[in-house]
């Protein structure tokens, strides 16, 4: 069994089931009853953990109108563009004050708590929340300074490596063990925010290639619509899924596009959890007692015609034939050439008591 990493009461990796977070990000629309309500709607649909995200617009960005601070691209969402990055965030953050209430409210759900910060004075706000690990976001993922204080906590580390190329990886990796990490999470992630997955843009190949040649647990942060790739994600072998939750899509969310909504957040967990039942463990022999029972069809040694005593055992007169009343045929070539103790019938199971 792979080595596990203790995340709060529960634990990821080896042989446990697929960790899954609900990434409530801006979802709650800066109203605190919508943050509670998320956390709610996670819980019924049976994830392990909620995640936050912890910034402030000035923790993130410059308030600056230079043509570098304004949202453009073409893939980007309506509701983003033309906005500087200053006032984006400040339409998105999660108020610090919100976090320990809605730790508490997590916990008495049954779930863990943790968040992703954006720089220094985020992670020492979470650790005096004593949080279990912590998150990195793909736009983060290559920021020395965040990296260097998340791996001096000593916690796990969970990173999103998005568009890291290889380099950078390495360079995510090696500056998180050198500053202390142990335990390491890749998540694979494909940051075009799209409503609908893009198979051919996926690349979960890439995900399995981090466990290989990192030797950490893996996973997958879904910023894409549907539950497909991430149900795909965990028969592969991911150990974490991430997923953006959203109460409805009717509403003025900036990341409702390709966040689930409650029924299909349960519907994922549902299907997750169902195929690490077919999964299930290394396992020899009848399971059920179907199996048990239907090992009586297999094939043993019967008497194929009559036997008279002192006879010898020939291929003629026993043969390997349904049902498995009688000898294993392990033993046919043990048999031929014995002799019959006594009078033996047509159709009587060979055993070992009636031959010499």
């Amino acid at each position: 069994m792979n080595k596990e990493i203790k995340f709060g009461k529960r634990k990821i990796g080896g042989d446990n089931p697929t960790f899954i977070v609900a990434e409530i990000s801006a979802n709650h629309e800066q109203k605190y009853e919508q943050a509670e309500a998320i956390i709610k709607v996670a819980a019924e649909a049976g994830v392990d953990a909620v995640k936050m995200q912890t910034y402030t617009p000035d923790t993130i960005t410059l308030p600056s109108r230079k043509k570098w601070f304004f949202v453009g691209g073409k893939t980007n969402p309506d509701a983003w563009k033309g906005q500087t990055f200053h006032d984006l965030y400040k339409k998105a953050y999660t108020p610090w004050d919100w976090q320990p209430k809605l730790q508490k409210l997590t916990h008495s759900l049954g779930m863990e708590f943790f968040s992703t910060p954006f720089d220094e004075t985020a992670v020492d706000f979470l650790e005096k929340m004593k949080v279990p690990a912590y998150k990195v976001a793909a736009y983060e993922s290559t920021d020395f300074t965040l990296l260097r204080k998340v791996a001096k906590t000593g916690k796990p580390v969970i990173v999103s490596v998005g568009f890291a190329t290889l380099k950078e990886v390495e360079f995510i990796v090696k500056t998180l063990r050198t500053h202390g990490a142990k335990e390491i999470i890749l998540l694979q992630c494909t940051t075009s925010y799209n409503d609908e997955p893009i198979p051919e843009k996926t690349n979960l190949a890439t995900m399995l290639d981090l466990k290989k040649r990192f030797k950490v647990e893996i996973g997958l942060s879904d910023n894409m619509g549907g539950i497909e790739v991430p149900v795909l994600a965990s028969a592969l072998g991911a150990s974490v899924i991430e997923k953006h939750i959203v109460l409805n899509r009717e509403g003025a969310s900036l990341d409702d596009r390709f966040s689930l909504d409650p029924a299909e957040f349960k519907e994922m967990v549902r299907r997750i959890r169902w195929q690490e039942k077919v999964k299930g463990k290394i396992a020899y022999g009848p399971q059920t007692p179907a199996e048990k029972y239907n090992r009586g069809f297999r094939r043993s040694l019967f008497v194929s015609q009559n036997i008279k005593k002192g006879e010898k055992i020939t291929p003629k007169n026993v043969k390997s034939v349904r049902p498995a009343d009688g000898l294993e045929t392990r033993y046919y070539d043990e048999v031929m050439g014995k002799i019959a103790k006594k009078d033996i019938e047509e159709g009587t199971p060979l055993a070992w008591n009636l031959i010499s």
